[in-house]
């Protein structure tokens, strides 16, 4: 496995976030918890590998509730980028005076499920009928997800940090 940095984003990375975004989402603009967020507008992490490469980006938001990871993406799975840039948000956390981080996937993404799960986040809400709220706002938001499942629900996923151990 390559070698993987984290970084803050920079212009020059402007391409490769446009890219990972619309292979992703279908673009810059994602929908969640009701609220619509253009990921352009927020700070990210991108992970490089050893030949400068994107392998990845977190975008993310700060605020008197935490650190909300918007939008996580790796290039390829397995590579790290993942692990990798959640680790680092959780740095900025903590040193943004963040008590926890958080993130909402939905109902089908069973594989964010698992990564999530594993990197200590746990479920603390359902929202039902979340995503098909959403798709009243952008209604390229598809019906079914992986694995064929259907997509109507939005799962909160949260940990608390404490300065002394992010982990």
């Amino acid at each position: 496995m390559a070698s993987i940095r984290v970084r803050q984003a920079r212009d020059e990375d402007h391409a490769a976030l446009t890219a990972l975004h619309e292979r992703e989402w279908g673009g810059p603009i994602v929908v969640v918890h009701d609220t619509r967020y253009d990921l352009r507008d927020l700070p990210a992490l991108v992970a490089v590998d050893d030949g400068g490469a994107c392998a990845g980006a977190l975008v993310y938001r700060v605020d008197a509730g935490g650190l909300e990871v918007v939008s996580l993406a790796a290039s390829a799975p397995g590579n790290g980028a993942g692990s990798a840039l959640l680790a680092a948000a959780e740095e900025v956390a903590v040193a943004a005076g963040a008590d926890r981080i958080w993130l909402v996937t939905t109902n089908d993404n069973l594989d964010a499920l698992r990564f999530y799960q594993r990197r200590g986040l746990r479920i603390v809400a359902v929202d039902a009928g979340a995503v098909d709220r959403a798709r009243a706002v952008k209604p390229t938001i598809p019906h079914a997800g992986t694995d064929g499942i259907p997509l109507h629900d939005e799962l909160r996923l949260s940990r608390h940090l404490t300065p002394a151990d992010p982990r």
